[in-house]
């Protein structure tokens, strides 16, 4: 299997995504990392996943935040080019939101895009 390690990554992810990752990581006995990735699906066409996974597949984007390793597939990295992945905990935000410049329109609940 062929991954590419990059120091020009597929999606940003930012010190709060980083920590919080890292912090949902601290307790798994496996050598996991981020996975993102875009599907069909949703009423805009498109919906984004977030998992971790233990695989390696080739073709694998992977960039090193820290020491947490987010992996994107070559399917998924043109949707994803210069998206910044973010995470909030306040009260009228909570979770991990992307940005992405990509996207040319959303639907009404914000679950997928275009």
């Amino acid at each position: 299997m062929t991954e590419t390690v990059t120091t020009h990554p597929s999606v940003i992810l930012t010190e709060a995504a980083t920590a919080k990752v890292a912090q949902l990581l601290a307790g798994e006995d496996q050598d996991l990392a981020l996975r993102v990735a875009v599907q069909p699906g949703g009423c805009a066409g498109l919906r984004y996943q977030l998992y971790f996974d233990d695989q390696n597949y080739e073709g694998d984007v992977v960039t090193f935040f820290g020491d947490v390793r987010v992996v994107v597939d070559d399917q998924s990295a043109p949707y994803l080019a210069g998206a910044t992945i973010d995470f909030a905990d306040t009260i009228s935000k909570q979770g991990f939101t992307i940005d992405n410049p990509n996207a040319t329109g959303t639907c009404s609940c914000g679950d997928s895009f275009n």
